[in-house]
């Protein structure tokens, strides 16, 4: 006789793939040398279409300069040179182009490609050196002020044991204990922010101290430590002075045509030359990056504002001719960096850093040894508002995504929030006698049954806004027990004081009313939308903070239990989205090729136009040392 297999003894209740933190520490390492080789890779791919842009104007303001210069004082060595490089560069292009002529020598050839491609080269990482050195000299400083960070209050104590597991953690890893500052904002969220673990910085909202437990807390700022210690700033850094290159590149592109990138180089320059104080020069430091940062979007209106406004003078029209041909090397620029910003380097970069965050929180449990404390602190976040006044320009450095992240919502609350609804629930009972029979907002409720609650909780609610009397103060108390907080999936409360002063015509109340909804809709808005459109999100589709959903999943995977379940499409679902990409990836392809035919045809045409530009004054010239 067999016997059947003890089921109820082989069952796994564990996560499908366990895995340890060391293991998903080293898998994150991995992926991020590769995520690296690809953003190097893509930054060199850029480089190619925005060196061929560079090179032909840097080549014809200097021969334009020399020509000026050998009207006053000859310079026949130097323009003879040119002509011999300028006549090797064409013969190497009209075979290569054309199939015409003698093949090149090799030494010739390598000769056109330095003449091409060095010279904008050198220029590009001239001007990331600069950025990279001069955002450095600026410190950390800048950043505490543009999110008016203060020091912790010594007369509150959960600001002073946050310094205090600040410490703790930072030991753990072995690191100096990093400097905590907060921010009273309406959002929670952190962010950890510096140049190295020398001058780290970590920022806290006070909102978070009160809105997560000590082990959520900690949690979070093992996270942020172990950011530091992994070498997250110096990433985050290197990052930053790239998207900060690109816009200064921008505004020097674009400083001839408008006020607003005049005055960006004018304010770098002035930075440079400029001695002061250094809480002065670090503040400065940030506002030129925050600056900067902005200029990569492709919204810059002082080309089309310099050749389209009415009713021009002589002189405007007359330099309108002079500076038409940089039209085209405007163009070119902007769309080179707009395409590959957006579309390569830029989405390169968002998933480097998301192999960070998912390092950083591996480094947490491996600090902490408590993954259902991340866990349960980025649920937390998933239902609270995030954002940070002052901190558009570093999103990338927060915990979680300041404009918001709906990965979680929409699930089922923690075990901890149902608990505590529960509890309110049951001890606002009292208030619920006399209500209607039709109404259950008044019947009895088992312990820990909170799929009756919450029908309860909606329907006392619905009961409320009707103007029933006793349903409005059984949810104001609920509201008064839990911070004007009900579990996911519930909503907000309204204020019923306004719906009822509405209803007898109070205008003051409609006007608060209609305010309060406005408000709804635009962080509804915001939360669908693309998210991050601040800082170096404009330079990428794709967002820099991984989904909670996906972080929350890997947590499971390393033990975290109190989380909300992340839910898995069906096999319609997988099916519908895998013939949705067959259509969509094909068309991305196309529509990439048409866009580097159109950035190809913009470098052709700013090559012609560069040379009839300097034609045009050679022959002036030409005539006037002819007189």
């Amino acid at each position: 006789m067999t016997t059947r297999p003890d089921v109820t003894a082989s069952r796994n209740f564990g996560p499908r793939n366990p895995e340890t933190f060391f293991a998903a520490q080293k898998r994150n390492r991995r992926a991020t040398w590769r995520m690296s080789a690809l953003s190097g890779f893509a930054a060199i791919i850029m480089g190619i279409p925005l060196t061929l842009v560079l090179t032909p104007l840097l080549y014809t303001l200097t021969l334009a300069v020399a020509e000026i210069i050998n009207h006053f004082y000859p310079l026949k060595n130097f323009l003879d040179n040119a002509g011999q490089l300028a006549q090797i560069g064409v013969r190497v292009a009209d075979y290569v182009l054309n199939g015409r002529g003698r093949p090149p020598d090799p030494q010739d050839l390598a000769l056109t490609l330095a003449l091409v491609l060095l010279p904008g080269m050198i220029l590009a990482f001239v001007l990331w050196l600069g950025m990279l050195l001069m955002f450095r000299r600026g410190g950390v400083g800048g950043a505490m002020a543009s999110l008016n960070a203060r020091e912790p209050n010594q007369a509150d104590l959960k600001e002073l044991q946050l310094a205090d597991v600040a410490q703790e953690m930072a030991i753990a890893a072995g690191l100096p204990a990093p400097k905590v500052m907060l921010v009273d904002s309406a959002g929670a969220n952190a962010a950890a922010i510096g140049t190295s673990a020398a001058d780290a910085r970590i920022v806290i909202s006070r909102r978070l101290l009160d809105d997560l437990d000590r082990d959520q807390l900690q949690a979070i700022l093992a996270h942020l430590v172990g950011s530091i210690g992994n070498g997250d700033l110096r990433i985050a850094f290197t990052v930053t002075s790239v998207f900060e290159t690109c816009g200064f590149l921008l505004s020097l592109i674009n400083a001839p045509f408008g006020r607003d990138s005049r005055q960006k180089v004018w304010r770098v320059l002035r930075y440079i030359l400029r001695s002061g104080p250094p809480e002065q020069k670090a503040v400065e430091a940030a506002a030129i990056a925050e600056s900067l940062a902005g200029s990569i979007d492709a919204n810059n209106s002082d080309i089309d504002r310099y050749f389209n406004t009415p009713n021009a003078g002589l002189f405007r029209k007359f330099f309108r001719v002079i500076f038409f041909p940089f039209l085209f090397t405007n163009l070119a620029v902007e769309i080179t960096l707009w395409f590959f910003l957006n579309l390569l380097l830029g989405p390169c970069m968002a998933l480097l850093w998301r192999t960070r965050r998912y390092l950083a929180d591996a480094s947490s449990v491996e600090l902490t040894r408590n993954p259902d404390a991340l866990a349960r602190a980025l649920q937390r976040l998933s239902e609270d508002s995030t954002a940070l006044a002052g901190g558009g320009w570093a999103t990338h450095l927060f915990v979680v995504n300041p404009k918001g992240d709906s990965g979680l919502r929409g699930l089922q609350p923690s075990q901890e929030q149902m608990a505590r609804a529960i509890q309110a629930w049951a001890a606002t009972e009292h208030l619920a006698s006399g209500q209607t029979a039709g109404n259950p907002a008044g019947a009895p409720v088992a312990a820990g049954d909170w799929p009756s609650v919450r029908l309860q909780l909606i329907s006392t609610v619905k009961a409320a806004a009707t103007g029933d009397q006793r349903a409005m103060a059984r949810m104001q108390a609920m509201a008064t027990m839990m911070g004007e907080h009900l579990p996911v999936g519930i909503g907000s409360i309204p204020n019923f004081a306004d719906l009822q002063a509405a209803r007898q015509g109070d205008k003051a109340a409609l006007a608060r009313l209609a305010q309060a909804r406005q408000a709804e809709r635009q962080q509804q808005g915001s939360s669908a939308g693309r998210s991050g459109q601040s800082g170096l999100q404009i330079a990428s589709f794709l967002s820099f903070h991984p989904p909670l959903a996906r972080r929350a999943k890997r947590l499971q995977k390393m033990g975290a239990r109190m989380v909300a379940p992340v839910r898995a499409g069906g096999l319609g679902l997988k099916i519908f989205l895998t013939v949705l990409y067959a259509i969509i990836v094909p068309l991305l392809v196309v529509a990439a090729g048409l866009m580097l035919m159109v950035i190809a045809m913009m470098i052709g045409l700013n090559l012609m136009m560069l040379m009839l530009w300097i034609a045009a004054i050679h022959a002036l010239f030409v005539w006037l040392n002819g007189r």
